[in-house]
């Protein structure tokens, strides 16, 4: 078994069938009983994808007005992204594949 440990929140392993038993380790969590329990309604990946499509839905629709070229940057590499994880959304026959 092979563990990817990342600085985010909790002793919370996830175990990803379709990779021989990897799991990340995510180190402390203030909670990991409810990280836990989080899991079992969606794993880490569904969580970040369930995000990602809300804010295309906000990119999509608002008006950012001026932003400096910071801010821009950062906008235009979350839709490169976003984007870029559309299109393997989609190679994979997804049912919603939004675009920013």
């Amino acid at each position: 078994m092979t563990d990817l440990n990342m600085p985010l929140s909790g002793p919370v392993i996830q175990t990803f069938p379709w990779t021989n038993n990897f799991t990340i380790n995510l180190g402390q969590s203030s909670d990991p009983a409810i990280e836990k329990d989080a899991l079992t309604v969606a794993s880490y990946g569904k969580q970040l994808g369930r995000i990602g499509e809300a804010l295309i839905v906000l990119l999509n629709h608002l008006e950012l007005g001026d932003l400096s070229p910071d801010e821009d940057a950062a906008i235009c590499d979350l839709k490169s992204m976003l984007r870029e994880i559309a299109g393997k959304k989609a190679k994979h026959g997804a049912k919603l594949v939004l675009r920013p």
